[in-house]
């Protein structure tokens, strides 16, 4: 490491070469792992050995050439869900196993064995038409469901298991000379394979435990189709790969990233989802080490057994995908998720990672930020200009240089003097303030949280015991080791008003540079050989850092509202689980076409692995975006779940309003829409919270069966109703959308038309707008109008756009709480309707009688689209009436867009009604 500065770094200290991170090739682990070859297993099973447990099976198995036992655990989990763990019988010392990432113990079923014979072991559950196959010699796994295999393990003999041994000069034992003996041991070959160090570029790991990866490969019986494993700035398909070009999920700042490489970003997300028309299965390798992944499809031979005459096999072509997963350390610990649906599989991950947690309303407006607004009068024109130019907006947001020389907890004392009366006049506008908190800590002894800090030994150590030091944002820092609870209790307690001075309750917080970022460290971030809490080398814990920082920030925001209010936390680097805490981004884009386009199947990957809050910086981070550019950018993200405008310091300013008149007006028309459709959106993350169901989600989702549907990602749904197809294109007068389903109805949301005939349609496009439809079948709920921020819409009321199917049905929901804090789940302080059309009445029930929420606001318009014919009677009638009379509806037919609008409704939304059409 170089000596300490003590100047503050800059932009460029990030813009880094790409020849600072390491491709495959340069990983040892790898290319350890690269020796083994697809083939016969060297591990076998010991049938002998098998043991059944109340909540597991274990046995032995062991490796011909070294004989080192592993043990195997087997585990079934209520709901579908298997579990297998391969970890050393009696390890040199404990192996790191990933904690509060699953929300509980998983509960499991007892398995019994079925049969246990010639080398065959057979397993089955109690609930679940599923059957475990293992075979001892050579060691492999098959489960099964329904007589389908659909899932294998160890088929191409590429488990792997480096046993932790003694340092070299140790003496060894005759299994380790064995070992040693089945690998050229001559010193160039062990540095050339980094067993006790590596080096890159002018970096040396040191390796305290020596070489500890771990691999195994699955293969996926029929399919041809996987996604997941963020993040990557590539496809939503993941793509086959090739021998040094492997998906890597590695934390790390890579300013610019580049598109379609799979070098490792921000965040990692160990879970990949495959899928075939009749079934959706999963993988979640829980790993927090550097993981690659290598992905082969390819057509295999299947045996179909014939029934006459007897003897005869049938043999046809299949697809098959082998998954091959190495990790740099750790325990084998893997979930296979056996679905079937796509929505099945969801439930089983949130089962075991949790659901995405609920977020304030606010958050769900539009964010204005830039690095940096200047000082408070800078915050107080802005905010002053969005009302000038009738531009609906909830944050605005804080980069780093808003603090005293970048301590964060901190206000810079000339630009930010008063940063509570900044944020008074922010909440008598009833809008928000977000400000940035990086983990890294300016070595300081003057500056009480890094002078507290290094007095209670809360920083991340070096592997000689001193804290680690590296360069960041304020110069030199110190990294607090978020992986220790007592840290953690330390720093959520940093958030309380009278710790963090000048803040108040609509204070919200942004972790950035997570990964860690280390300017000037190994891949810009932090040594694999440093030391965390409990004396775990940081190779174990990295994926996990941003994870837990984003966690703490969101209870110290919690803690500091005595438990009333939910927080809102955004982070750059996240792993599996992420979704509990808050949102993500997708981190430092480039103000160009392609990163507008890669950032559908970029937030789609990240929405299917489980964190629905997510999205990308609109207008591009990095750069000056055209307007025709942040026109688009604008219109995409406002149909996506987190909507921020953001810009680099170098950028010039962009502001919604300084693009000229025109480009305005569409902007601020794509914002105002997007505050429209909140109704919808809140509902929707209430349904990704209870139920795990994603915000944004693929076609294949919504239509598995559908095979075009499988590798679209320039659309994609917003919910279950809305089918939305960014403009990504320059100059574009035309796009070709894909509506799917031969059965289904479709209906352009803002023209009412009515497309009878899906498949792949050449929709005309202008700059003003970007083609959404509504699916015959769903009912949105909307607000009529819009106000300055969104607690401005509290009592607005509602327009109902209901979507007629082939049957002249519908079906929608609304979900309704304050918006802001935890009464709708410890007082029961919400509100969830069912919205149905059938056979000519439109009602309106109560979804979940539990929900006590009371609110004034009421239905005041209801549009029907696909309404065949002009209707004689529209009347209302009230369950509780007082008159015993219905009421006549003030209703308009339109024949040329078959839309029935009924308006002057007033119906409260809390109360069950019926509409009946005649």
């Amino acid at each position: 490491m170089e000596p300490a500065k003590e100047e503050e770094s800059s932009v460029q200290d990030e813009a880094v070469d790409k020849s600072n991170f390491k491709n495959c090739n340069h990983i040892a682990f790898y290319r350890r792992q690269k020796l083994l070859l697809p083939g016969k297993s060297l591990y076998q099973a010991l049938l002998d050995s098998v043991t059944l447990c109340n909540d597991s099976v274990k046995l032995q198995i062991i490796n011909e050439k070294n004989k080192v036992p592993l043990l195997v655990e087997i585990y079934a989990i209520d709901g579908n869900i298997f579990r297998l763990k391969i970890n050393e019988v009696s390890p040199l010392k404990s192996r790191y196993e990933v904690p509060d990432v699953l929300i509980k113990e998983p509960t499991t079923q007892r398995l019994s064995i079925a049969q246990k014979e010639a080398g065959i072991l057979v397993l089955t559950c109690a609930n679940e038409d599923c059957k475990i196959h293992i075979t001892a010699n050579p060691f492999q796994i098959e489960l099964e469901s329904k007589g389908e295999t659909v899932l294998s393990v160890n088929t191409n003999g590429l488990l792997y298991f480096e046993h932790l041994q003694p340092p070299p000069q140790n003496s060894k034992t005759t299994a380790q000379k064995k070992e040693d003996a089945s690998i050229d041991s001559s010193q160039e070959n062990q540095e050339d394979l980094g067993l006790w160090q590596e080096e890159f570029g002018s970096f040396l790991d040191i390796k305290a435990n020596g070489p500890s990866s771990i691999g195994l490969d699955f293969s996926l019986h029929g399919c041809e189709h996987v996604y997941g494993i963020p993040e990557h700035a590539e496809t939503l398909l993941l793509k086959n790969t090739s021998d040094d070009d492997a998906y890597r999920l590695f934390n790390l700042d890579v300013y610019g990233h580049k598109i379609h490489d799979k070098m490792g970003i921000y965040g990692s997300v160990p879970f990949l989802l495959a899928h075939k028309p009749n079934r959706t299965s999963g993988i979640f390798w829980l790993n927090s080490s550097e993981t690659l992944v290598e992905i082969n499809t390819k057509a295999v031979m299947e045996h179909v057994p014939s029934r006459s005459p007897p003897d005869i096999t049938k043999q046809r072509v299949v697809p098959q995908t082998d998954v091959r997963w190495m990790s740099e350390s750790g325990i084998i610990d893997v979930f296979l998720l056996m679905g079937p649906t796509p929505f099945d599989i969801f439930k089983q991950y949130a089962q075991l990672t949790g659901t995405q947690a609920l977020p304030p309303l606010f958050s769900l407006g539009y964010h204005q930020c830039r690095w940096n607004y200047e000082d408070e009068q800078d915050v107080k024109t802005v905010d002053t200009a969005f009302d000038e130019h009738d531009i609906p907006y909830d944050v605005i947001w804080l980069d780093i240089e808003h603090t005293e020389g970048k301590r964060y907890f901190t206000w810079d004392k000339k630009k930010f003097q008063h940063p509570k009366r900044m944020q008074e006049l922010l909440k008598r506008k009833k809008r928000k303030l977000v400000v940035i908190i990086d983990p890294h800590i300016k070595v300081d002894p003057m500056y009480a949280l890094y002078s507290q800090a290094k007095k209670k030994g809360y920083f991340v150590k070096n592997r000689k015991g001193q804290d680690f030091e590296g360069i960041c944002w304020p110069g030199s820092s110190s990294y607090l080791d978020f992986t220790n609870p007592e840290v953690r209790e330390w720093y959520a307690d940093q958030f309380a008003f009278k710790s963090y001075k000048g803040s108040t309750d609509i204070l919200f917080v942004w972790n950035d540079m997570n990964e860690p970022s280390v300017f000037k460290g190994a891949e810009l971030t932090m040594q694999r050989d440093a030391v965390h809490h409990g004396n775990w080398e940081h190779r174990e814990v990295h994926n996990l850092y941003g994870f837990y920082q984003q966690m703490v920030t969101a209870e110290g925001l919690i803690k500091r509202s005595g438990g009333q209010k939910r927080p809102f936390v955004l982070t750059r680097s996240f792993f599996a689980g992420s979704q509990k805490y808050g949102a993500v981004w997708t981190g430092d884009n480039v103000a160009e076409w392609s990163y507008l386009k890669i950032s559908i199947p970029m937030l789609l990957t990240i929405s299917i692995a489980g964190i629905s809050f997510c999205g990308a910086d609109v207008g591009g981070f990095i750069g000056d975006p055209e307007p025709e550019l942040l026109v688009r950018w604008y219109q995409a993200g406002a149909y996506q779940p987190f909507f921020r405008g953001h810009a680099n310091i170098e950028s010039k300013r962009r502001e919604p309003w300084l693009f000229g008149d025109e480009n305005t007006q569409i902007i601020r028309e794509a914002i105002r829409e997007r505050y429209t459709l909140l109704p919808y959106l809140y509902s929707l993350f209430y349904r990704a919270h209870t139920t795990a169901e994603p915000v944004m989600r693929p076609l294949w989702v919504e239509f598995p069966k559908e095979q075009e549907t499988f590798g679209v990602e320039d659309e994609y749904m917003l919910g279950n109703a809305l089918l939305v197809h960014p403009v990504i294109e320059q100059e574009a007068t035309t796009v070709n959308v894909l509506l799917p389903g031969s059965d289904e109805v479709w209906y352009d949301f803002r023209r009412f038309r009515r497309l009878d005939y899906p498949g792949t349609l050449k929709i005309p496009v202008t700059l003003e707008s970007i083609p959404v439809f509504q699916r015959g079948g769903s009912v949105v709920p909307l607000k009529t109008t819009v106000g300055r921020s969104t607690e401005w819409m509290t009592d607005i009321s509602y327009e109902l756009r209901v979507a007629l199917d082939s049957k002249d049905f519908a079906v929608g929901e609304l979900y309704l709480d304050d918006g802001h804090s935890f009464q709708y789940l410890h007082k029961k302080q919400f509100l969830h309707r069912k919205f149905t059309f059938h056979k000519n009445v439109f009602s309106s029930s109560c979804a979940d009688e539990i929900g006590q929420y009371h609110t004034k606001c009421v239905v005041e318009r209801v549009l029907i689209l696909g309404v065949q014919k002009q209707p004689t009677s529209v009347t209302v009638s009230l369950q509780d009436k007082r008159d015993g009379k219905d009421k006549e509806v003030v209703f308009t037919y339109d024949a040329k867009t078959s839309m029935l609008t009924l308006e002057k409704l007033l119906l409260n939304v809390g109360a069950d009604w019926e509409i009946h059409i005649k």
